[in-house]
This record gives structure tokens, sequence and C-alpha cells, in this order.
């Protein structure tokens, strides 16, 4: 039982091939953007996915060879709700609607948040039924209620900037390639002296990150060492999530946690989130989608068209 997906992100363009809840294929092809940019406008992403797309489409289909294909899935919205709207997830639609009708199978229109809780939950088949879920991306900050159906109820999140936009406008500033993050994390590593320490700013189901960056760029122009600020980026992240953590356990009555979207990718935030949760004897029921599956990926997509074409529990509200 063959499935694919298929992602058209800020980011990148990715295709997925998935056989009985197994990844068989997972190709991506990051957007391009110029050094010193935060991003690419939407028009220039759409061109960019179509010309990818040309190319690893029939590669996919290539690599799965006589393989039957019995349904596709593609992420039209960023989120679920009906006013959510990308204008890239049109040229993975496009292609996953024509694919459909010229092999005559289903092709399921998700959204991009139910692909990455998707994915997260890949391998975390532990997790209880109904959990807490962070997607904390370039694109999104938020704390969810989700279930294995990957029906979604918003908590709460960001009020201004997102945890990714953070990272990725102090990591431009710094003179690092877009987007940042694996470029931060590998700074922040090399760490040996002091870092300022930058408020969290949490209000129950709110957080904020725009004072943080005013601060980190006046660290920048004060001179401070880009290791040290690149530290200084993922010690705020650590304890603004212990606090949503602690704050959405107590809100909604859900103990288990699934950390899912690009942030989340991070070892080193990773590393920092769990010493504090084991501080406060809390770190019982956190899980972390594996590292590889955090960045933008199709995968999860996949793994929604054979839970959507199989029935297993997944009716999606889009």
């Amino acid at each position: 039982m063959t499935y694919i997906g298929i992602d058209t992100s800020c980011y990148t363009t990715s295709v997925s091939a998935t056989e009985d809840s197994e990844v068989l294929f997972d190709l991506r092809t990051p957007l391009k953007v110029k050094i010193g940019q935060r991003g690419l406008r939407q028009s220039e992403a759409v061109f960019q996915h179509i010309r990818n797309l040309d190319a690893m489409i029939p590669k996919l289909m290539c690599m799965l060879g006589d393989m039957k294909i019995h349904a596709i899935a593609v992420s039209s919205a960023p989120r679920t709700e009906s006013d959510s709207y990308m204008p890239v997830f049109l040229a993975g639609k496009t292609v996953a609607d024509a694919l459909s009708a010229a092999l005559h199978i289903p092709c399921y229109h998700v959204s991009h948040q139910q692909g990455h809780i998707r994915a997260a939950l890949y391998k975390n088949e532990g997790i209880s039924k109904r959990f807490i879920a962070l997607h904390m991306s370039g694109g999104t900050s938020e704390a969810v209620i989700a279930d294995k159906s990957l029906n979604i109820e918003l908590l709460g999140g960001s009020s201004d900037i997102h945890a990714g936009q953070l990272v990725d406008r102090i990591g431009v500033a710094m003179g690092c390639p877009f987007p940042c993050g694996k470029h931060i994390e590998l700074l922040a590593k090399q760490c040996v002296s002091d870092f300022p320490k930058i408020p969290a700013s949490v209000k129950g189901m709110s957080m904020s990150f725009s004072g943080a960056e005013d601060r980190l760029m006046r660290e920048i122009s004060s001179g401070t060492k880009k290791t040290a600020i690149a530290y200084a980026i993922y010690d705020l992240l650590s304890r603004s999530l212990f606090k949503l953590i602690k704050n959405a356990r107590g809100i909604s009555g859900v103990r288990d946690v699934l950390l899912a979207g690009g942030v989340s990718s991070s070892l080193l935030l990773k590393q920092l989130l769990l010493k504090r949760m084991d501080k406060a004897c809390a770190s019982e029921g956190i899980f972390f989608s594996e590292s590889e599956l955090s960045s933008d990926n199709a995968v999860g997509v996949a793994l929604i068209a054979g839970d959507m074409y199989n029935n297993i529990g997944c009716r999606l509200k889009l």
C-alpha cells in the first residue's frame, strides 16, 4: 500500500512516498534565498516550487517503478482554519490534483500544520490519544490540543513574531544564510563565555519575541560575540517553551506534549528544555519529532494519505 505526499512551504519543496506507514522516499529541495534576505516573496516561491516539482515528481515516479500508488495527500493551506491561505501551497495542490486525476486515485487536501504533527507522531506511537502539540517554525509558533485523528484546537502561541522568525532575523543580521537555524545552533555550540540572558515573555498561553529581537539586535550592535548571542537565543527559547508547556498542561489538563516544526529539530534546544523539565520533575510525557522529520517535509503528508485511505480513525476537518 503505497502513498505519495507533496508539500510546498515557504522554505522547501518536498515530495515523499510511504508504504504501510513506513517511509520509502523523502525528497526535499530548499528554496533559494539570497544572502542578506529574510525570505522570499510568495510569487518567487511559487515559481521555484513549480520548477522544483518539474524535476522531483518524475524522479519520485521513477524510484517507485511499478509500485501501485493508492492515494495522494497534499498540504493545501498552512492551518485548518477556513481563512488560512498562502499562494505557495497552490503549486503542490495543482500537481497533486493532476496526478490524482491521471492515476484515478483519491487526493486528500490537508494542512501544513497537520503534516508537521503527523511527521512528529512517526515513531512516537506511545503518546496519548489526546495531546498538546507545540508547532514551532518560521511561520508558526502555536500550542494546540490535537488527537491522533489530527483534529486541532488552538490553545495559544506567539502574539507577534514566531520563534523561527527570531532565529532567522538575528541570524541574517549576523551574516548567516537563510534559513538560519543550523548556522545559529552551530555558533551556539561554540559559546564558551557568558551570554546575555534575555527575559522570556510568556503570559498564560501567549508568547512574545519582539522585545527579545530588539534586545538581541542591540547586543549585535554593541559587539557581543556571535556565539554568545546564538546561545542566548536557544536559552530564551527553552525558557519560553518551558513556561508555555507548564501553562498549557495547567489549562488543558493534558499531560503529553509533542514538539513539531523546524525549530524543534535543534538538538541544543531539546537538551536545554529537557534539562529544565527534569529540574522541575516534569519531563515525563515530553515527545520530540525525529530531527530529520522536524523541518518542512512531505513525510507527514504521505502518512496522512495512508491514514485517510485506510480510515484509521482519521477524519480531518478542513
